[in-house]
C-alpha cells in the first residue's frame, strides 16, 4: 500500500505539471514548489530559536487553526512559528500573514522531501489542522519523537481509515500524539479503529468567528454607502456558478426590497460576468464602485478577496455557496452575526451546518422555489428572523472554547521546549 501511495503522489504531481499551462491554480502549485526545499533550508539555516510547525491544507483550515496559532504565539513568544500550506488558495492569501515567522508551501510528501523538510525545520511540536494526513511527514515526525497533534478533526465511517483494507491509513493516525476532534462520534470511530489518544475539544473556528464578530470592525466605506438606505441586506458568500440558477430568481423578485452583496468563491472574469448577467445593469463591481453612486445599484459584486468575514455584519440574511458542488463553504462566519442561512443540499460533512439546520437556523434548498419558500417567512415576518438570530448567536457562543482546551493540554503534556 505504501508503494501505491508513493506512486499516487508522483502521478498527482505529474498531472498538475501537465495541466499547469491551462489551469492557474495548478500553475501556482507547481511554481510554488520549484526550488522549495533549498529555499526553506536557506531561510531557516541561521535561526536557532525553537520552532513549532503548523500545517493547514488551505485558507479554510488556516482560519480554523488561526486562533490556536495566535494563542500559542502569545503564550510562547520565544518560539518561532512555521506555517505551511498545501493549496495555493491558502498560500496566495496568507503568505505575508504577520502571525507566523515563516510561511511556506508544503513539499510533496515523498520520503526524500519529508526528510529534507524536517531536517530544515527541526520542529519541536507539529500541529495539523483538521485534514491532510501525509504518510512520510507523519512517520518522520514520529521517528524523531516530535509531539504531533491534529486539531478540529472530524471523521466519518465512510472514510478510508475505517475500511477493512485501510490499515496503511490507520497507521498514519497512530503517528499522532493526540487527536482533538469536533465531536464525540469521531472519538468513538477512532477508538473502534484502535486509536485511543483522542478526545473532544470542539471546532476552533467558533473561537475565530466569535472574535471576528466582537472585534472592532474594519472600515468599509463603500459597503457603508451601499447599505445606508436601511433596506435589508443579503450576503451571498463564496458563491459558485452552480448556485446562480437558484439565486437569480431571488435577486429578481426582491431587487426593489433588498440589497445584495455577492462574493464569488473564485474571482475570475467569467464568474463576475455570470453574476452581472443575473441582474443586467443592476450590478456594480466593488473595484469600480463610487460612494456617491453605489446606492443606485441593487447588487454589490465583490471582485477582491479577504473581506467576506467583515461583510456579514452588514447582513440580515446569508446565502452560502458551494453546496451544489464540492461542498458547503464557511457557515460559521455568518452564523456568528445571527444571520439566517440558506445553502444547497450538500452539507452533510459539516457538523455545524447539520446543527444549524436541526435548530431551524439554516435552510438547505435544492431549487429556486424551495429557496423562496424558506426565505419569505423570515423576510416578511421580522419576529421569525429575530428568533433565528438569537438561536444562532447562542449556538456559536456555546461552542466556543476549543482553543483553550487544546492550549491547556499542550501546556500540561507537551510544551517544555
Amino acid at each position: 500500500m505504501r508503494f501505491i501511495y508513493t506512486v499516487g503522489i508522483h502521478l498527482y504531481a505529474l498531472l498538475l505539471r501537465l495541466v499547469a499551462p491551462f489551469v492557474p491554480k495548478a500553475a501556482q502549485w507547481v511554481a510554488g514548489r520549484r526550488g522549495l526545499l533549498a529555499h526553506i533550508r536557506h531561510t531557516l539555516q541561521t535561526d536557532t530559536a525553537p520552532r513549532v510547525w503548523f500545517h493547514c491544507a488551505s485558507l479554510g483550515e488556516f482560519e480554523q487553526g488561526r486562533p490556536l496559532i495566535e494563542a500559542y504565539a502569545q503564550q510562547h513568544p520565544e518560539h518561532k512559528i512555521v506555517l505551511t500550506f498545501f493549496s495555493p488558495s491558502g498560500y496566495a492569501v496568507r503568505h505575508n500573514w504577520p502571525g507566523a515567522h515563516y510561511i511556506f508551501y508544503l513539499p510533496l510528501d515523498t520520503r526524500h522531501n519529508a526528510h529534507e523538510f524536517l531536517e530544515a525545520v527541526q520542529p519541536q511540536l507539529a500541529v495539523f489542522v483538521k485534514y491532510e494526513f501525509w504518510h512520510y511527514m507523519l512517520a518522520g515526525l514520529q521517528q524523531r519523537g516530535v509531539p504531533t497533534i491534529c486539531v478540529s478533526a472530524i471523521f466519518r465511517p465512510s472514510q478510508v481509515f475505517f475500511k477493512p483494507w485501510g490499515g496503511f491509513y490507520r497507521r498514519m493516525l497512530q503517528c499522532f500524539t493526540h487527536i482533538f476532534t469536533q465531536n464525540e462520534a469521531s472519538v468513538q470511530l477512532l477508538r473502534q479503529a484502535g486509536i485511543t489518544r483522542a478526545s473532544v475539544a470542539g471546532d476552533t473556528r467558533f473561537d475565530t468567528v466569535v472574535r471576528t464578530a466582537s472585534a472592532q470592525p474594519r472600515p468599509l466605506p463603500m459597503v457603508d454607502a451601499f447599505t445606508d438606505d436601511w433596506l435589508p441586506v443579503c450576503i451571498v458568500g463564496s458563491s459558485w456558478p452552480e448556485d446562480l440558477p437558484v439565486l437569480t430568481p431571488l435577486l429578481e423578485k426582491y431587487q426593489q426590497e433588498m440589497r445584495f452583496i455577492v462574493a464569488p468563491h473564485e474571482i475570475s472574469e467569467n464568474n463576475l460576468r455570470l453574476v452581472e448577467a443575473a441582474l443586467p445593469g443592476q450590478v456594480v463591481r466593488y473595484s469600480q464602485a463610487d460612494a456617491a453612486t453605489v446606492g443606485q445599484y441593487k447588487v454589490l459584486l465583490m471582485d477582491n478577496v479577504g473581506l467576506l468575514s467583515q461583510l456579514y455584519r452588514f447582513g440580515h440574511f446569508a446565502y452560502i455557496g458551494g453546496a451544489f458542488g464540492k461542498g458547503l463553504h464557511n457557515t460559521l462566519e455568518a452564523a456568528a452575526f445571527g444571520l439566517p442561512l440558506f445553502f444547497g443540499p450538500t452539507y452533510e460533512k459539516f457538523q455545524e451546518a447539520i446543527d444549524l439546520v436541526e435548530m431551524g437556523c439554516a435552510f438547505p434548498v435544492r431549487t429556486a422555489q424551495e429557496l423562496e419558500i424558506a426565505f419569505a417567512p423570515l423576510f416578511y415576518q421580522e419576529a421569525n428572523r429575530l428568533v433565528v438570530q438569537d438561536l444562532s448567536l447562542e449556538y456559536v457562543h456555546q461552542k466556543a472554547g476549543a482553543t483553550a482546551i487544546i492550549m491547556r493540554w499542550l501546556e500540561s503534556e507537551v510544551v517544555r521546549l
